[in-house]
């Protein structure tokens, strides 16, 4: 099933945007601010990431699939319980205007689709919320986040 986000206005550059989606590597500079009680063993690169989730018991990856310079990067999930895409899908409409729309397609089984979609449907319009007001363009000049 495909669930897709409000549409989210970013006041950043979508080069900046995409130049930092689409390099898995820029997770290290935020990597302090995932809970150490929930993420372990976690193995960054430019175009994967691989980490132990508390829980989940085994290893998955997240790695980006397909990438369109400016207009959308596309993230699988490997080794999870549940086949998952996601992509994040950015349209410049001017130089400080550029509209974000994530979309995840993810094979949940019809016995928890119900009980899922509305937190899944309001987790994708907070993300792409907070994926808007992410200070992309302050990221690329190299300032700390």
């Amino acid at each position: 099933m495909k669930y897709e986000s409000h549409i989210a206005k970013s006041t950043n550059n979508a080069a900046n945007i995409y130049k930092v989606l689409s390099n898995l590597k820029n997770i290290e500079r935020v990597q302090h601010l995932l809970p150490k009680d929930k993420v372990q063993e976690i193995e960054i690169c430019e175009d994967c990431v691989r980490l132990k989730i508390d829980g989940l018991g085994q290893k998955i990856g997240i790695v980006i699939a397909d990438k369109k310079e400016n207009d959308v990067v596309k993230y699988a999930v490997e080794d999870s319980p549940i086949p998952v895409t996601m992509w994040i899908q950015m349209k410049p409409m001017a130089l400080d205007d550029t509209r974000l729309k994530l979309t995840v397609d993810a094979d949940i089984p019809f016995m928890f689709r119900m009980m899922l979609e509305k937190k899944l449907q309001t987790g994708l319009d907070q993300a792409a919320d907070m994926l808007a007001q992410f200070p992309f363009d302050e990221w690329e000049k190299g300032a700390a986040v």
